[in-house]
């Protein structure tokens, strides 16, 4: 289900007018049935014509897929552990649906948040698509991660309303049968890509609540490089050379991780392999390249799927990696690779 969810305690900080800082967001959970459920768009019709209108009609040509998801099926009876997902710098909270299907065909309850002006195309329910701001210095994406981070911790808030049988829609729309109580909010983690990756670092570092997080590639910014973390943490990689990613924040960031720690690369990948962009991006036939790297799609969503549900796995719900993909020794997955720990 969809919530639209308004914080009157903050501005956002982008807005010319000081509106409160507003987000979209989608809880996907398993469901007790689809049946005459519609199964939602990888994105709403507003927000993929703004993306085409972005590629400059690169690609108006293309139907974008449809998801596995059904809108606002009523929720399978049982407490679940909770993921909040942020995607990366100008992507959308639909570019991981890959891994967020997979993650909650396992049982658990899943949280994608847009970032508007910060995320890339973001619908809200009266037709509004605010887009992402032109990307700044690093002064501009350190504040960028630390209103992610402050997102997240209201979308928590907000979380924790609905569990008790609240409703904190803006325009309060209702929610699907079940899914009240069954947020184990005591078995909270976070991921995300490239600056989403960042925002679930900083989130820990400010929350307590969220007891694990992973990074996809993405640069570490703000107090937490330097004060580090208590909890587990998992960094992916996909540097083509021995030793930690050679972005800078790691190596500052990786001797202060106090708690269980790995690094782990995604081999013959780039930038976007971790997102459903990998799958997309052959089907384009050129028509929009992208920095997905030599690995076949398949590959990457299996590698990243099994490496990002074996972490939670593990922390959240203490059951074994039986798979050793955490170990980069995983004989299904041989494009996840060890490279500190």
């Amino acid at each position: 289900m969809e919530l639209h969810l308004v914080d009157p305690s903050r501005t956002d900080p982008w807005s010319e007018a000081g509106q409160p800082r507003e987000l979209m967001v989608t809880v996907a959970y398993p469901a007790a049935n689809v049946h005459g459920r519609t199964m939602l768009p990888w994105l709403p019709q507003g927000a993929e014509r703004a993306l085409k209108a972005r590629y400059g009609g690169a690609l108006d040509a293309f139907v974008l897929p449809q998801t596995h998801t059904a809108d606002s099926a009523p929720a399978r009876c049982g407490r679940r552990p909770v993921l909040l997902c942020s995607p990366g710098y100008a992507e959308d909270r639909t570019f991981n649906t890959l891994v967020v299907e997979e993650l909650v065909s396992w049982g658990y309850t899943v949280v994608t948040v847009d970032h508007p002006h910060d995320s890339g195309e973001v619908e809200f329910p009266d037709g509004r698509v605010v887009l992402s701001w032109p990307d700044g210095d690093d002064d501009a994406r350190r504040t960028a991660v630390a209103v992610r981070a402050a997102d997240l911790r209201f979308v928590l808030d907000c979380l924790a309303v609905l569990n008790r049988g609240g409703n904190p829609d803006a325009r309060r729309r209702p929610i699907p049968h079940g899914l009240r109580g069954s947020l184990d909010l005591a078995r909270t983690g976070a991921f995300g890509h490239s600056r989403g990756g960042a925002a679930a670092a900083a989130v820990m570092n400010l929350d307590g609540r969220v007891r694990a997080g992973i990074d996809l590639d993405g640069t570490l910014l703000g107090p937490v490089v330097q004060r580090g973390l208590d909890r587990p943490f998992l960094l992916m990689d996909t540097a083509v050379h021995d030793g930690l990613n050679r972005d800078a924040s790691w190596a500052a960031f990786w001797p202060k991780l106090r708690g269980w720690r790995r690094c782990l690369r995604l081999v013959d990948a780039e930038h976007l392999s971790f997102t459903d962009l990998v799958a997309l991006a052959p089907q384009l036939g050129g028509a929009l390249p992208l920095p997905v790297g030599t690995i076949p799609a398949d590959a990457a969503v299996a590698g990243v799927r099994a490496t990002v549900r074996a972490f939670f796995d593990v922390h959240l719900r203490g059951r074994p990696d039986t798979s050793h993909v955490l170990a980069g020794a995983s004989p299904r997955h041989p494009e996840i690779r060890y490279v500190a720990g």
